[in-house]
Formats: structure tokens, sequence, C-alpha cells
């Protein structure tokens, strides 16, 4: 390719696409309005700009400008009104920047970000958040706030086992039901039943 920015159709990139190795069995394409890269060995990288779109197996990523680099195109880094999407498990992210380990299928979100568990009607956001897709954990650090019907818990580090439906938190914890209110050194919420479990310096007020 001439030049480092290049207007493709979609029907190009594709045809691009199938340049690239991917050594894993995971489904792998994109598309963008522009597309640029470098070929240097060790370097390797493509860019897209524009309405740029990459699907890597059940994660849907959209974004301003995804870097897609790495050994088998390991890594994808997207900026600028970041969207994004867990087909299997109806999770979606937005966030000011997000990377992706396509081989650890783990999803780092910067900025102010929110991850939506759809299936479970929870929503949390936080400053940065880390979803490991495999294993179903989620660690959200700095200013969190995750939403579960009438319950607002909030913390400065939390971590959500989405399999067994846990939340522990940390940091200044503080669980809100209704008009309850219940703080604690250490909190975690059965999020299946709505339980709430304080360990250390434990504080609230409930109203019949």
């Amino acid at each position: 390719m001439k030049g480092n920015n290049l207007r493709l159709p979609l029907a190009v990139l594709s045809f691009l696409l199938c340049g690239f190795t991917f050594a894993n069995a995971d489904t792998f394409s994109f598309r963008a309005d522009r597309m640029s890269g470098s070929s240097a060995l060790g370097r390797e990288v493509t860019v897209l700009t524009g309405n740029a779109e990459v699907r890597s197996d059940n994660i849907l990523l959209r974004a301003d400008r995804i870097e897609i680099h790495g050994d088998d195109n390991q890594f994808i880094d997207c900026t600028g009104n970041v969207w994004g999407f867990e087909e299997e498990k109806n999770i979606l992210f937005r966030t000011d920047r997000l990377r992706y380990d396509r081989t650890l299928k783990v999803a780092r979100l910067e900025g102010n970000s929110t991850l939506e568990d759809r299936e479970n009607e929870i929503v949390a956001r936080g400053r940065f958040i880390e979803y490991d897709d495999e294993n179903e954990i989620t660690v959200i650090q700095i200013s969190v706030r995750l939403f579960k019907d009438d319950m607002v818990c909030r913390s400065e580090y939390a971590v959500y086992n989405r399999a067994e439906k846990l939340l522990d938190l940390t940091g200044f914890p503080v669980v809100f039901k209704k008009d309850d209110e219940f703080r604690s050194d250490r909190i975690r919420v059965d999020l299946d039943t709505d339980d709430v479990i304080m360990q250390g310096s434990v504080s609230g007020t409930i109203t019949n």
C-alpha cells in the first residue's frame, strides 16, 4: 500500500484482512472509513479511523480510532466514543479508552467507564474497569458506583463475580437499599438475594 492514510471500502478491507495471520480460531474482522498501518518487523500495527469497528469472537468494539497490534493481532486499543458489546453474556461497555487482549480475553476500560450486565440488570461505573471474560470477574476502581434495582453501592474498589453473583466492596464502602444505609470497612453483597454482609467498624441506619 502506498501512503499512510487510505480510504478503503469494506470489501477491500475484508480482502486485506486475509493477509494477516491468526494463530487461534477466534473469529476476527474489522471495518472503518480509513485505514493506515506499518509492516515494520516487530512494530506491525493497523490503524482504523472513522466509524471503526472490530469483531473478535463474541466481542464487538466500536470507536473513533482503533489500533490493532501484537503477535497475531493480539491487542486492540480503542479511543474516542468507545462502545463495546459481549454478545454471548449480553454485557455492554462504554468508556473513553478500551484495551482488549484477544488471547487472554481481558478488556481494560479507562476514564469515565460503564459496564452494563443486562442479563442480571446490573450497572457498574468507575474510572477503571477490568473485565475478565473467561473467569467472569470484573474489577472496578476509583469512584465506584454499582446499581441494581433500588440498591446503590459505592466504594473506591470493587470486585464483581458474575458467576457467583457476589460483589465485594472496599475503600469506604457504603450500600443504600431504599431508605436504609450500611457502612463498614468491607462489604459483601449477594446480588442474587440482595443480602448485605459487613465486616469491621460496622454502622448503619435502618428505616422501618
